[in-house]
């Protein structure tokens, strides 16, 4: 029974033996390879294919920046990465893996693709989902009490949110832009289809809480193997001005570089303004809009994507 203080910190660090020992980071190389954990680590930050600087991976990674500087001039002597000049910031430089440091990612990512595999194989179906309900338990518990710096947090989706989804689309919707219910109702129908062909390694939903109520929501769904599609952003009035819009974008887009799409979409309408400046502020470009009579007006639909 973890009834005190010592206990529960006892039972945690027990946890981190445990889960440390299961993954292999004590290994001197990393899924038996010559890398460290975090050598490692900044190898499959590089391979996503976005242009990372020094700053961006001390900032990501949460490592001290003089630790870091080192390490990257290891892995550039070893002819890992490369550091080039930014194109649209002369004092910049970005990293980039080599045709080397490319081939020993290939290695890393298909030998700890093959080690969970076989963890997870070792699972019955039942123990797989607890597991991940679990992680996803976890990782929602942290995020929530990392973000003290912000007024509101995210987690994934539970019961009970697609229909606040469906619901607040409906009756923002109408109030500020005059849609009829039928908005309402392709709204109850993405997120449906999400629910039914959910596929937890692809797609990710995030909820914005604030003050113990629901303020805000964002999905990324797989269209295809390189392709993903940001779908039903939407902010509270009470919420909008505290870069929550932002922020729940940017978490899209980090998740579809992790997942290694090549190519974020989204696609939405001229008169949202607010969420127009939030895709510009990201760095989507406007590549198509077509005129069309929707949930009782004539809009003008625009499709914007973001290559990753």
């Amino acid at each position: 029974m973890v009834d005190n203080l010592e206990t529960r910190i006892r039972e945690v660090r027990r946890f981190n033996r445990f889960f440390t020992r299961q993954i292999g980071v004590l290994r001197e190389g990393l899924l038996h390879s010559p890398y460290s954990l975090t050598e490692s680590r900044v190898i499959f930050d590089l391979a996503q294919g976005h242009a990372l600087t020094a700053s961006d991976l001390c900032r990501e990674l949460g490592l001290d920046a003089g630790y870091l500087s080192r390490l990257l001039n290891r892995l550039e002597q070893q002819g890992l990465l490369e550091k080039v000049r930014s194109e649209s910031d002369g004092r910049q430089r970005l990293l980039r893996l080599t045709a080397e440091g490319k081939q020993a990612f290939s290695v890393l990512d298909q030998r700890s693709r093959d080690e969970v595999s076989e963890m997870l194989g070792e699972l019955s179906e039942g123990e797989q989902k607890r597991l991940l309900s679990a992680m996803e338990g976890i990782e929602h518990i942290f995020n929530k009490s990392l973000k003290y710096s912000e007024p509101f947090f995210l987690r994934s989706h539970e019961p009970g949110d697609m229909g606040w989804v469906t619901h607040r689309h409906g009756v923002l919707y109408t109030q500020e832009y005059g849609w009829d219910e039928r908005f309402e109702a392709l709204v109850a129908q993405i997120v449906a289809d999400f629910i039914n062909n959910y596929q937890p390694e692809w797609e990710r939903c995030w909820i914005a809480e604030m003050q113990g109520e629901i303020v805000g929501s964002v999905f990324v769904v797989r269209a295809n193997e390189d392709e993903a599609k940001l779908r039903l952003l939407l902010v509270e009035p009470k919420a909008r001005g505290l870069g929550l819009g932002t922020r729940l974008v940017e978490e899209c887009i980090r998740f579809a570089r992790r997942r290694g799409y090549k190519k974020l979409k989204l696609w939405t309408n001229s008169i949202l303004v607010e969420a127009r400046h939030i895709y510009t502020k990201t760095g989507f470009q406007l590549v198509e809009q077509e005129p069309h009579h929707s949930f009782g007006h004539d809009l003008v639909g625009e499709t914007w994507e973001l290559l990753l």
